[in-house]
């Protein structure tokens, strides 16, 4: 099925570029056409390889993008790719591997299982902030994982409103608010005591970082809602907008963070793929 394969990888490491090799090597062997994020290009200098995009435009020429890397590389392409519907997979070479699931030294046997069409297709949807100040759109990003308010000195909460499709949800004073996806219910939302979410469902978590009212609880909402959050105009001080733990905006007081249901990624898992068998490794579960 995939007869154009991309390549995006994590650099700085060395033994990103060993894997690198190999799965060059292995993709030339059964004569496929790869074309190489430009950036990653320039791990494999010796191995003249003729085209080198940039990420972007990697959507466009493959059928199949391979992410050389950790969760963290995977997230930052389906961050640049998501409007463009591609397929991803990814290599593990980080620490977690919830996204990137094929282990370089499995790399040969389920690439070679892949690439004559025995897959599993999963897709996942990320999210969007908008923030708003003065009636005016200030910011735009988005995320695979999560979105993430919370305040940005030591000695503040920070107070917002919630509401969800215009109805009002609360009002609260808490270090911050994460606005999960499934796919980041395994993230900053299960240290915070937020729910596993199975990465199919169509949902939304919202989980409170801290919060003063001791009665709080995670709220799962219609992954088609829309969620805004409002500063409290006479908060004291900044708060921060990160989308998958980059930073996106500093908040001020009385900014509105407008998040909604955004772009679908697809992921490509061996056939061996097991969801509960991932949380159980990863997890340390019995």
């Amino acid at each position: 099925m995939f007869k154009k394969i991309g390549l995006i990888a994590k650099r700085g490491e060395p033994k990103v570029k060993d894997c690198l090799e190999t799965l060059v090597d292995f993709l030339h062997k059964r004569q496929l056409d790869i074309v190489i994020d430009s950036l990653s290009a320039s791990l494999l200098p010796q191995m003249n390889l003729s085209i080198a995009v940039n990420v972007e435009a990697l959507a466009a020429r493959c059928d199949l993008i391979i992410v050389v890397g950790g969760d963290g590389t995977l997230l930052q392409a389906a961050r640049s790719l998501a409007k463009h519907d591609v397929n991803l997979l990814g290599i593990n070479l980080g620490h977690l591997g919830f996204l990137t699931d094929i282990y370089p030294t499995e790399m040969d046997k389920y690439l070679a299982e892949i690439l004559d069409g025995a897959f599993i297709e999963e897709d996942r949807f990320l999210i969007s902030a908008q923030v708003h100040r003065n009636n005016h759109c200030l910011t735009f990003c988005n995320a695979l994982n999560d979105i993430v308010i919370y305040r940005s000195t030591i000695s503040h909460m920070i107070t917002f409103e919630t509401t969800i499709n215009g109805h009002f949800v609360n009002r609260q004073r808490a270090d911050g608010l994460v606005v999960a996806t499934p796919t980041g219910s395994t993230a900053y939302t299960l240290s915070a005591g937020g729910p596993l979410l199975y990465p199919s469902l169509n949902a939304l978590l919202l989980v409170t970082i801290c919060p003063h009212t001791l009665s709080n609880r995670p709220l799962v909402v219609d992954g088609d809602s829309c969620i805004q959050i409002t500063i409290d105009p006479e908060q004291m001080g900044e708060a921060q907008l990160d989308g998958d733990g980059l930073l996106c905006q500093r908040l001020l007081p009385g900014d509105r963070i407008v998040i909604e249901k955004q772009h679908t990624i697809r992921l490509i898992h061996p056939q061996k793929h097991d969801h509960y068998a991932t949380l159980r490794a990863k997890l340390d579960w019995s």
